[in-house]
């Protein structure tokens, strides 16, 4: 399967925080083609292990390289009388995106529904000038309450219903590719082992819940102890209204970042490597935690080497966020070539660096 279509079928799966299994099913079906075992753990993350070659009689290093698969979106928190549903974000939703947006609620049955909203007619003056509250918006899935109520429970997730979209050039937008882009991303990283000669056994996770405080990533390190780990997730991209130094521009590769987050020598180590080969790249900085699965890994256990490489992504957070495969392949190749270097004379170098 070609990462474009693997992409588009990921992105239209359902797969809200704490309800990751439909997509969880398909990444562990396409990761089993390119690695030794694939598991599932008891927090829902998909565990993938890939043997290195050996050349030494040393303790094999081992490498964590992750994506979350989990999106944002919405819970059912009541049922209003009419048969109204209404709704609780999952994750950093953005109420203002919400509105008019078709969902399909996952109740019994799959539900088609519609997020309403008053009519600019019907509006009073003063909510003409006030931000859209979650509070206010519902959801309408065309059935009484007393259908509703067969059919519908609180607590049901909600996802909303976007077709994946293909755009000029490389470039294709949909829901929830913050982070299936990432997990198209290890896919490619997995392709390109295979013609590559690596010593590290290697560790490609796709984590639940990361949307709601890095869940998957925490029990993944926990678990594996990996001596080193390597996040994968997005990044904002440019876009007008916003100012260069916040963004990374898309279709000029990946994006390695630095900060207190970050081990230096991986940092270092991924820069070099991305000059050898002549593989685009952007530089970032955080200075503090990264909001992604590095902020788990660092802190894992005694502690795990970690770095971050991310996919400029524009339209963070909403149901057409867009990146640029061009920029998905390039990082896959930076991994890829970053993890055959690996050796124990590097991972001398990060336990000494300090």
């Amino acid at each position: 399967m070609s990462i474009k279509d693997f992409l588009k079928k990921i992105s239209s799966s359902p797969g809200v925080s704490g309800h990751e299994e439909q997509v969880a099913r398909i990444i562990a079906q396409e990761f089993t083609r390119y690695t030794h075992e694939v598991n599932m753990d008891s927090l829902g993350n998909v565990l993938a292990f890939r043997k290195g070659q050996r050349t030494e009689e040393k303790e094999p290093i081992k490498i964590l390289v992750s994506a979350h698969m989990d999106e944002i979106g919405l819970m059912v928190s009541k049922i209003e009388k009419g048969g109204f549903l209404r709704i609780s974000p999952l994750g950093g939703i953005d109420p203002r995106s919400l509105l008019n947006q078709e969902v399909v609620v996952h109740g019994q049955q799959d539900l088609p529904g519609v997020i309403g909203a008053k009519s600019p007619h019907i509006l009073d003056p003063e909510e003409i000038e006030k931000g859209i509250k979650m509070e206010k918006l519902f959801i309408d899935v065309g059935f009484s309450e007393e259908e509703v109520k067969k059919r519908v429970s609180v607590g049901d997730p909600v996802t909303i219903n976007r077709e994946f979209m293909e755009l000029s050039g490389e470039h294709v937008a949909g829901k929830a590719m913050d982070d299936r882009a990432g997990v198209a991303l290890v896919l490619k990283f997995l392709q390109e082992l295979q013609y590559l000669n690596h010593q590290a056994d290697v560790y490609a996770v796709a984590t639940v819940q990361e949307e709601v405080g890095v869940r998957g990533a925490i029990v993944s390190a926990y678990n594996i102890i990996p001596h080193l780990g390597i996040a994968v997730d997005v990044t904002h991209g440019d876009m007008p209204g916003v100012a260069e130094y916040k963004t990374s521009e898309i279709e000029k590769g990946t994006v390695i970042t630095t900060g207190p987050n970050i081990h230096p020598q991986i940092y270092n180590k991924l820069v070099e490597i991305a000059r050898e080969y002549n593989i685009p790249y952007q530089e970032d900085i955080t200075p503090g935690p990264t909001g992604t699965d590095a902020r788990a890994f660092q802190i894992s256990r005694e502690g795990i080497a970690t770095g971050l490489v991310s996919v400029p992504l524009r339209y963070m957070h909403t149901s057409v966020e867009l990146i640029s495969l061009k920029d998905i392949h390039a990082s896959a190749l930076l991994l890829a070539r970053f993890t055959a270097s690996l050796n124990n004379d590097f991972l001398e170098e990060l336990i000494s660096c300090y």
